[in-house]
């Protein structure tokens, strides 16, 4: 299968998913949700599909439980969304990297602080 072809469907998977979350899932569960990355397999049969959740752990639980359940209902809609010979096996993956760029933000700061502390006791 051509890349190309790859990397179009992914971004496609990714903002139909994303209007979807945002727009036409029900469910109060589900709280503040990103699609961050969607990897799609070379023959189309499987995707991953990368969320971010924002909140505290019982929200994200919570969330988690809302987007499982909801994936009979979103991989539906792609299939009718979205016209390819056999939809996507369509799964959820929880994506940590926003949590890590903000520890790793605060690290830096904390280590500037720590300099400019330093600094003015000299």
């Amino acid at each position: 299968m051509s890349q190309l072809r790859v990397e179009k469907l992914q971004e496609l998977i990714k903002q139909e998913i994303s209007q979807m979350i945002l727009q036409e899932l029900k469910d109060p569960r589900i709280g503040f949700v990103t699609v961050t990355q969607v990897e799609v397999t070379g023959d189309l049969r499987e995707a991953k599909v990368y969320v971010s959740i924002m909140g505290g752990d019982e929200q994200v639980k919570e969330s988690w439980q809302g987007l499982q359940s909801s994936l009979g209902f979103i991989r539906r809609e792609i299939g009718k969304r979205i016209r390819l010979r056999f939809t996507p096996e369509i799964s959820f993956a929880l994506d940590k990297s926003l949590d890590y760029s903000a520890h790793i933000q605060e690290l830096l700061l904390k280590i500037k602080a720590d300099e400019k502390q330093k600094e003015e006791s000299v």
